[in-house]
């Protein structure tokens, strides 16, 4: 008797089993693809936002004014302050609002930095006195905590509010920790166009008596 053309019970199995092996060996393949490049446009978005801190930073602080304000209340507050402790951590006033609207407003603007539920935040106001903020734009999200510090005539301090001298600090120092544990150290340079030196007022000179011949 002739045997029948076909495959085997065995057969078909075996071929069943190379299948799915075949078959689960590409769905891991595409899952590891899918989640490098999740993690891939994660870590390009991380980066971006790193980038965009930094260039807004170095924009403020490079065009920071000696120009005090007042809040809504009306209380006077420094043209300068830093205090990684307080609320908002730094506040400032920066040169270079553009207008491209020819809007009756000045070229001056307020800006504050904040560290609010993890996020870095960024608040503009729309005049310099007695306005209040615009909405928070977020900068920088995963952060666990930031540490500044402030450089004058070759001294570092946690804190600015000012001195008899200056009004501003010659640069500033920002230590950002994210919630991975990493960190990140950027220095900047603060009003490098600014006038930054004041006169500390002096007794004038008492006139004495002169010895000159008669």
């Amino acid at each position: 008797m002739r045997r029948a053309n076909g495959f085997t019970l065995v057969e078909v199995m075996i071929a069943l089993m190379i299948f799915g092996m075949i078959a689960a060996a590409g769905v891991a393949l595409l899952s590891f693809s899918v989640k490098a490049q999740g993690a891939t446009a994660v870590a390009l978005d991380d980066t971006g936002a790193l980038n965009r801190l930094s260039s807004i930073l170095t924009a403020d602080l490079a065009q920071a004014q000696d120009r005090p304000t007042r809040d809504v209340r009306g209380v006077r507050l420094p043209a300068f302050s830093g205090d990684a402790m307080a609320t908002p951590m730094l506040r400032l006033v920066r040169a270079g609002w553009s207008n491209p609207d020819a809007a009756p407003r000045a070229t001056l603007q307020k800006v504050e930095y904040r560290l609010n539920a993890g996020a870095l935040e960024r608040v503009a106001y729309p005049a310099l006195d007695g306005a209040p903020s615009l909405p928070p734009a977020v900068l920088l999200e995963r952060v666990r905590g930031v540490r500044w510090r402030f450089r004058f005539a070759g001294a570092w301090s946690d804190t600015w509010n000012g001195n008899p001298r200056a009004a501003l600090p010659q640069a500033a120092e920002m230590v950002v920790t994210r919630a991975d544990g990493t960190t990140l150290r950027l220095l900047f340079l603060v009003g490098t166009g600014a006038v930054r030196l004041r006169a500390i007022p002096t007794a004038a000179p008492t006139a004495g008596p002169t010895n000159a011949p008669a």
